[in-house]
């Protein structure tokens, strides 16, 4: 059994943390907060044991009336792995803390890639062995990754472009922007999510621009490939429809964007309404001799969860790539799928144990 922590029980913490409790082969032993707000309060109503993240900030919990099993210190003397899910730039400031109790790290896209021995997403990087830390990449990077692979795989890529629409922020972030507005960010061509995407795949060509909209939901890309080879617009829908890790929308499913992709997902059963997979709209898939279209939305709070678990794996475990993959897919019921594909589901559709 793994013993995993997580660091900061936020909007991908409190997945991460649920996605960890679903797997056989693993043990949330705690998580921690920074103050005893909300969040601090839904763990323990979750029947997670809550660690304070900062030492001195201990007793404002017992204050709130919220019990805490220890500190960040105690739950990393408690753990073999431990989930970095601080805000961007503050888990550089933690890896000292956790070198010094010998815990391996993994650390989210937030994070310079440097930081950790190794980035990863489990359908685009190769097998990684005798690492201590590891980085999940971004929401935006793994959604790019996971549709870039099986492309490089199937007909080869001789230039990837991609205009990335980016949400400006999460439902719970009021404070972030813009609220009435449409901005490039960053204003600079290329933006970073390119070079991302090299630390996975070092040899897809790939350029990206992004701009942020007053929106929460989810992120949408806009792809154009050049393939080495020319396939037909139908053999490139049933590539991707064979990932499980990818949905293709149904045409006249009636999904016309992120919020009703979310209504969907909440309708047939998914936790907090999360999309772990890619969502490519199926009618946009277009093959012209070389070159190829589509858009596809990926969900900034949850697409990295599935990565996080198979990252864990990596660092405390044996298993293969591929059985890691199936395991997470299986406990978390990860391979949505539509009856409206196509006359029904192109792959058995997957049921998240109990």
């Amino acid at each position: 059994m793994i013993r995993v922590g997580v660091n900061g029980y936020g909007t991908i913490g409190k997945r991460v943390a649920d996605a960890v409790a679903a797997q056989p082969d693993m043990k949330v032993v705690g998580v921690t907060k920074t103050s005893p707000d909300y969040g601090a309060e839904a763990a323990i109503q979750r029947g997670y044991d809550l660690y304070a993240a900062i030492d001195d900030r201990s007793g404002a919990f017992e204050d709130a009336g919220l019990g805490i099993a220890g500190t960040l210190g105690d739950l990393l003397d408690a753990v073999d792995v431990i989930v970095d899910c601080a805000p961007a730039g503050v888990g550089e400031r933690n890896r000292p803390t956790y070198e010094a109790h010998g815990v391996s790290a993994i650390y989210q896209g937030g994070e310079d890639a440097a930081l950790a021995d190794g980035s990863f997403n489990a359908r685009g990087s190769p097998e990684i062995s005798d690492a201590d830390s590891l980085r999940v990449v971004s929401c935006n990077t793994t959604g790019l990754s996971r549709l870039l692979a099986p492309l490089e795989e199937a007909y080869g890529v001789e230039k990837a472009r991609v205009t990335l629409v980016r949400r400006g922020g999460d439902p719970s972030e009021t404070d972030r922007g813009p609220i009435n507005d449409v901005v490039p960010d960053p204003k600079t061509v290329p933006s970073h999510h390119g070079p991302d995407v090299n630390t996975i795949l070092p040899d897809v060509d790939i350029d990206t621009a992004a701009l942020k909209a007053p929106v929460t939901g989810m992120h949408t890309h806009s792809v154009n490939v050049t393939l080495d080879e020319q396939p037909t617009s139908a053999e490139v829908r049933e590539l991707l429809r064979a990932e499980a890790r990818l949905f293709l929308i149904p045409e006249g499913s009636g999904i016309d964007g992120a919020g009703t992709l979310k209504d969907y997902a909440a309708d047939v059963g998914r936790p907090r309404g999360d999309l772990w997979e890619n969502c490519i709209w199926e009618e946009s898939i277009r093959a012209e001799g070389r070159d190829l279209y589509l858009f596809q939305n990926v969900h900034q709070e949850a697409d990295v969860v599935p990565e996080n678990v198979d990252a864990i794996r990596t660092l405390a475990s044996d298993a293969s790539r591929e059985a890691s993959v199936t395991r997470t897919n299986e406990a978390l019921g990860v391979g949505l799928d539509s009856l409206l594909s196509g006359g029904g589901p192109s792959r058995d559709q997957v049921a998240a144990d109990d």
